[in-house]
């Protein structure tokens, strides 16, 4: 089996050279890192990862736990957490917790012996407590766990104001809010926070319904509207939704009722995700979180939790949100 020597001997350098290519430290330049990759690529060398993982006491590895990596949210958000990562020579493990406690606590348990260096933690079946006893790095999406794990989020509260005003705005007089379960403290609903406000500030009759912890497929979403929502329609004309999958699934279900959207029932969503943006007829009208800029946070605070000193502090970060102008309000 080739070794390190063999890849100095080939590309003509020093063993010391090939190890800074090999572990990205310190600076070299452009030709000797080609050099020494088409040399490893040529004799078919592959540096043993085990080794100089516990050598290092780092894998460069990054578990990324997520409630369901088919949902259109949490499909592109892996995909920016892969690319930066990527750029930092990180790989990452996606794990689906598929909203089960059980299968959260055993994904930890499997990050935690295979060494990775820390977790991006998008799924929260399990208790604040549970997380705290982790010893590893962690950073949040949308979640308060505790003052030593930082969290990322889009600002939940500023998107609930935008949308609430832009549909008072449109003539709304009688508004429906579909939640998320306001009973978990997550920090996405911050924007039921904010509608319940903007329509008392402007003196708007309002109702809220809560959807499921984690239930994130257009089935439910489907079924949550024949339920519970559609006994309701008569008395709004305008929905905020708190995401754009039942955006949409109350949007056709209007369609199928004879209920014209915009004219008789305002429409308002809020991710703004590839699934959005496929949607041309009709274009909704929604909230734009910046996914690209959440995952490359994620990432890039993660990594730097494991890089710096323990010392360090690493803040929170609240990412901007915007107003998508659609068809359906």
């Amino acid at each position: 089996m080739p070794s390190i020597k063999d890849v100095a001997k080939k590309a003509g350098v020093s063993v010391t050279t090939v190890s800074r290519v090999l572990n990205n430290r310190g600076y070299i330049s452009k030709e000797t890192r080609r050099k020494v990759e088409q040399a490893m690529k040529e004799i078919d060398y592959t540096p043993n990862q085990i080794a100089r993982a516990l050598q290092r006491n780092q894998t460069y590895l990054l578990g990324v736990i997520v409630p369901d990596s088919n949902h259109p949210f949490f499909a592109e958000l892996i995909k920016y957490i892969e690319m930066y990562a990527h750029e930092q020579n990180y790989k990452i493990l996606i794990c689906n917790s598929a909203d089960n406690r059980e299968k959260e606590e055993k994904y930890i348990a499997m990050l935690r012996e295979n060494r990775v260096d820390g977790i991006i933690m998008c799924s929260h079946t399990l208790d604040i407590e549970e997380y705290k006893k982790v010893k590893l790095p962690i950073v949040s999406f949308d979640r308060i766990i505790a003052e030593d794990i930082p969290y990322v989020c889009s600002d939940n509260f500023r998107g609930g104001t935008l949308a609430t005003e832009y549909l008072i705005s449109k003539g709304c007089q009688r508004l429906l809010h579909i939640s998320g379960p306001l009973d978990l403290d997550m920090l996405s609903n911050r924007r039921a926070d904010a509608f319940k406000l903007t329509c008392m500030h402007h003196n708007i009759p309002f109702k809220i319904i809560e959807c499921e912890f984690n239930k994130l497929t257009f089935d439910y979403y489907w079924q949550l509207i024949n339920d519970k929502v559609s006994r309701e329609l008569d008395h709004f004309d305008g929905v905020f939704c708190s995401n754009d999958m039942v955006a949409y699934a109350l949007y056709v279900y209007a369609y199928q009722q004879g209920i014209k959207v915009p004219e008789q029932l305002k429409i308002i969503g809020y991710d703004f995700h590839s699934f959005t943006r496929m949607l041309q007829i009709p274009k909704l009208t929604t909230i734009k979180q910046p996914i690209d800029n959440i995952g490359k946070v994620l990432c890039s605070t993660l990594i730097k939790m494991v890089t710096g000193p323990e010392e360090e502090m690493i803040s929170n970060t609240i990412v901007d949100v915007e107003l998508i102008e659609g068809d359906t309000a």
